[in-house]
């Protein structure tokens, strides 16, 4: 009886120790994700290479200020190949004023021109279930989120920076 109770012991305390080394794995990566946004600003800096805020940049081609989570902070922006990539410390959800919600991954990339992100990797929408977004448009008083269909929203409930809601998986 001994000799099965040692091995039901061994075996919760080995699935235990596994479930909290998993979990000082992912806040490993998710730190390691946040320092290595944080050193590439702080280089271009040293640089001398000041980036603008991310409101400002989304601002210049066209796009509400906010679609990103406010503590979204941290992005690269090549300005040969219009690649946008947005750091954002954990994965998350923001609700919008229309009652939309979008979902961010930890990076988020995508091609920005005037009006437009587009080939979009990180964000998804709720519709239903959670769909991929591919592109995000906006003209005029209309911003436009393609997730399998184009789906026309008002550009004024994205015009505010909101806080993002962490949430566990992506």
């Amino acid at each position: 009886m001994d000799e099965i109770m040692n091995k039901v012991g061994s075996y919760w305390l080995g699935q235990r120790a596994n479930k909290e080394f998993n979990s000082v794995g992912d806040d490993i990566n998710s730190l390691q994700s946040s320092i290595e946004g944080g050193s590439k600003w702080l280089v271009n800096k040293i640089k001398g290479k000041m980036q603008k805020p991310l409101p400002e940049l989304l601002k210049e081609h066209d796009l509400p200020v906010g679609i990103f989570p406010r503590d979204a902070t941290n992005y690269e922006f090549n300005e040969e190949t219009k690649k946008l990539t947005v750091y954002i410390p954990s994965i998350c959800e923001v609700c919008y004023r229309d009652s939309s919600i979008l979902r961010f991954s930890t990076a988020v990339t995508g091609y920005l021109e005037k009006g437009k992100l587009a080939d979009i990797e990180g964000i998804k929408t709720k519709v239903m279930i959670w769909v991929k977004v591919t592109a995000i448009s906006s003209e005029k008083s209309k911003f436009y989120v393609t997730a399998g269909l184009k789906n026309s929203r008002s550009r004024v409930a994205y015009e505010v920076l909101r806080d993002g809601f962490t949430v566990d998986k992506f």
